[in-house]
């Protein structure tokens, strides 16, 4: 047997080991499974960890071309371990009445009064498991891998380093050192400094590497949006605003709270929705793409500087809380309005965006903002909440035929930004075992 080494517990490798499991291809290997957290509990697992949205669509998600079949069967195999669908006699499987799912711009009228002022909606298939229905999901993928007696969890590991030599790799923690014939690396994007690493010292693995997102989370009362969340729930937009970047909304969370996502130095803003306790707010990200040119080649580290920037203007691991008029006149908040917060006040301080976030970020979430208002009256509320800040980042795209006994796949692969594209390449990336 072949000794195969999995860095990472997430939706990539659950979509590797899937296939292997599927096709019988994991009885070739020892399988070790390097996971930093201490315990599942304490697992890095990235967007497993929260809301729990998946999607099926050609429009969002990453950049590979996955078949449309291929994310319908990874997003069924996690409705199955999530007790929402199962399949009947007949091998149809059945969804439970009681999941949150629709159809994002089903409504024909909806789409052209978005498209109508500026605005590409995102059409896409999607379930909401929430997060904590997602959490006992994963834990029940986990107890059915660990019950595989050639699959061993190595909790507590943090990879520090992946030697390649010859036909042979040797993976380093902080304790131990083994030597494996294959490794899949699948650390998410918060596994970047990992990557990093070994991009430095096989740089041909990059195909290109010139994105971040960069922007808030908008927080308002249901009610501005109840109409919108009824009709489809989770809406995308995309626009090209005046500065001539592109902004998009990113994971809304009807009835949601807004939390705090750490990465190894620094807290960024993130949210989130449970499917059987409810906030009377909704959340939702407003990114700025920021595409970068020659000789600049480190976009996960200039938004791990600006989301820096925030944490120390807030005084700590805390970030900014601003209300949105004053936002638009660049003045510190110093008290709130209507609408309550959901995150913790321990979390944040009061504060001014606009001293960390560029000129031209501000410039193209108030464009953005103003401009849905049209659509959506009430999203520019004097008094709705803007956190910040929130980092999206695209990791290095890694061409994975160099070095042939190394996969890197998921959102660390810089082709993928969603469970469902993750999961999928994972799978993909078995047929090669």
């Amino acid at each position: 047997m072949e000794n195969l080494a999995i860095i990472g517990f997430g939706a990539a490798t659950i979509g590797f080991l899937k296939r292997l499991i599927e096709e019988g291809k994991d009885k070739k290997y020892n399988i070790d499974i390097y996971e930093k957290g201490e315990d599942l509990e304490n697992a890095g697992f990235g967007g497993l960890k929260y809301d729990g949205k998946l999607f099926i669509s050609k429009e969002m998600g990453g950049d590979l071309d996955i078949p449309i079949a291929t994310q319908k069967k990874v997003v069924e195999f996690y409705l199955q371990k999530s007790g929402f669908a199962k399949f009947d006699s007949k091998n149809k499987l059945i969804i439970s009445n009681e999941l949150e799912k629709g159809n994002s711009f089903e409504n024909k009228e909806l789409y052209k009064k978005f498209y109508h002022f500026g605005f590409d909606p995102v059409r896409s298939h999607f379930f909401h498991l929430g997060t904590d229905i997602l959490i006992d999901t994963i834990k029940a993928i986990y107890e059915d891998l660990s019950n595989l007696k050639n699959i061993n969890f190595k909790f507590g590991e943090e990879v520090k380093q992946i030697v390649v030599n010859n036909k042979k790799i040797t993976v380093l923690s902080g304790k131990s050192e083994q030597i494996y014939d294959k490794v899949v690396v699948a650390v998410g994007r918060r596994g970047h400094k990992l990557v990093s690493e070994i991009v430095n010292n096989h740089p041909n693995l990059v195909l290109s590497n010139d994105k971040v997102d960069l922007g808030i989370r908008l927080e308002l009362p249901n009610h501005v949006v109840d109409y919108l969340n009824k009709e489809m729930y989770e809406f995308k937009v995309r626009l090209k605003t005046k500065t001539g970047y592109i902004v998009r909304t990113f994971c809304n969370n009807p009835g949601g709270e807004v939390t705090l996502e750490k990465y190894d130095d620094f807290y960024t803003v993130n949210g989130h929705a449970n499917t059987n306790k409810k906030t009377s707010n909704t959340n939702f990200a407003v990114l700025v793409t920021h595409s970068f040119t020659q000789p600049f080649n480190d976009p996960i580290g200039y938004g791990s500087y600006i989301a820096k920037l925030s944490n120390i203007l807030a005084g700590g691991n805390k970030v900014i809380l601003q209300c949105y008029e004053d936002f638009i006149i660049s003045k510190r908040t110093k008290k709130l309005g209507r609408v309550e917060p959901t995150l913790d006040a321990n979390n944040y301080i009061l504060g001014d965006l606009n001293l960390a976030l560029p000129r031209r970020t501000t410039e193209s979430i108030i464009d953005f903002l103003e401009r849905l208002e049209n659509v959506v009256p009430g999203v520019t509320y004097p008094d709705n909440l803007l956190y910040g800040t929130e980092v999206k980042f695209y990791a290095n795209k890694i061409d994975n035929k160099v070095l042939p006994n190394l996969k890197i796949i998921g959102d660390c692969s810089g082709w993928t930004r969603s469970i469902t594209y993750a999961t999928s390449h994972g799978y993909l990336t078995a047929k090669e075992f």
